[in-house]
């Protein structure tokens, strides 16, 4: 069951990859395999057993993942203080624009979810 998973995984991401050195070299491959898995999962109205299964499993190690950024900040600190300024401006930006925008979006959906139960009433 996990590796049928994995396997639709791994062939959307090649697929992402291919589209990606042959169509936009703009995006990268695995972004794009992660918009065709979405697409994937729109056509089917749901998610397969056997990829809900391997995404629970792989996100078992999601944390691993944070080692390899620690280490580069650990080794690297002299440059990102030197570039302080400018991270620090990029986070309060994105702070900014994210938190108003999340907000919106909440309350657009809440609202929908409430005209819904209001015409299946």
């Amino acid at each position: 069951m996990i590796l049928k998973g994995l396997t639709w995984l791994v062939v959307l991401q090649l697929l992402g990859s291919i589209i990606h050195l042959s169509l936009l070299p703009a995006l990268p491959g695995p972004i794009i395999g992660m918009v065709l898995l979405f697409a994937l999962l729109l056509l089917r109205r749901g998610i397969p057993e056997s990829i809900e299964k391997t995404a629970a499993l792989l996100l078992q190690y999601l944390p691993l993942l944070l080692i390899v950024p620690a280490a580069g900040i650990m080794t690297s600190s002299d440059a990102l203080l030197d570039d302080l300024p400018a991270i620090a401006a990029g986070l309060v930006l994105s702070l900014v624009v994210t938190v108003p925008f999340c907000g919106w979006l909440m309350q657009t959906l809440i609202r929908r979810m409430d005209r819904q139960r209001e015409d299946q009433a």
